[in-house]
């Protein structure tokens, strides 16, 4: 499979927010401004490349001694330490970027979506450098998904045509139902 295949896939068939429906909290609590929705997608590519980088290997080390059933609980406390590690080196050495992520990193630790990519990768059958493109793409998928959809609801948020039943949660949710089903337009495409 090449690589711009796997992009093009990743990216819009097989989103990861709008298509498996994996990273919705973040999705839907981070996306009403637009520079925090950029600031978490960036954070995403960043952290789910690092994790593919980190748990590929460490899978096939599973797979060597028979403990792949051990996968799940591993690869969560790989992404944790990779997180906190990541946070602690950005303060001392970037400050001005750990500021500038704010609460961001510490909130991809519970993204099911990084688990997601690095699990998927495995089952996919991805060799290193096929699952780290993926994974890359997966980020970039999340990012264009955060800006859509928070340039959808700086339109909707506290517009007076919507009806007083719809304001708040429920028009978000329907956007986002909206948003998603827009995306099954790529369908066919890989």
């Amino acid at each position: 499979m090449s690589y711009f295949t796997i992009l093009v896939g990743i990216i819009l068939v097989n989103n990861y927010v709008l298509a498996q429906f994996l990273g919705i909290c973040p999705f839907l609590g981070v996306s009403k401004k637009m520079d925090s929705a950029v600031g978490m997608g960036v954070a995403v590519i960043f952290v789910m490349v690092l994790a593919t980088a980190a748990t590929w290997p460490i899978m096939q080390i599973l797979n060597t001694l028979n403990i792949a059933y051990l996968q799940t609980i591993v690869f969560i406390l790989i992404i944790a330490a990779l997180v906190q590690f990541v946070e602690m080196a950005l303060k001392k050495f970037i400050p001005s970027l750990h500021k500038a992520l704010g609460v961001f990193l510490p909130l991809i630790t519970t993204n099911c979506a990084v688990l997601g990519v690095c699990i998927s990768n495995i089952d996919d059958g991805y060799n290193y450098l096929q699952s780290l493109v993926n994974s890359f793409g997966a980020g970039v998928g999340f990012l264009l998904a955060m800006i859509i959809f928070s340039g959808m609801r700086s339109k909707i948020d506290d517009n007076p045509a919507i009806p007083k039943a719809f304001q708040g949660a429920p028009i978000t949710l329907v956007t986002a139902a909206l948003l998603s089903l827009a995306f099954m337009g790529f369908g066919g495409l890989v």
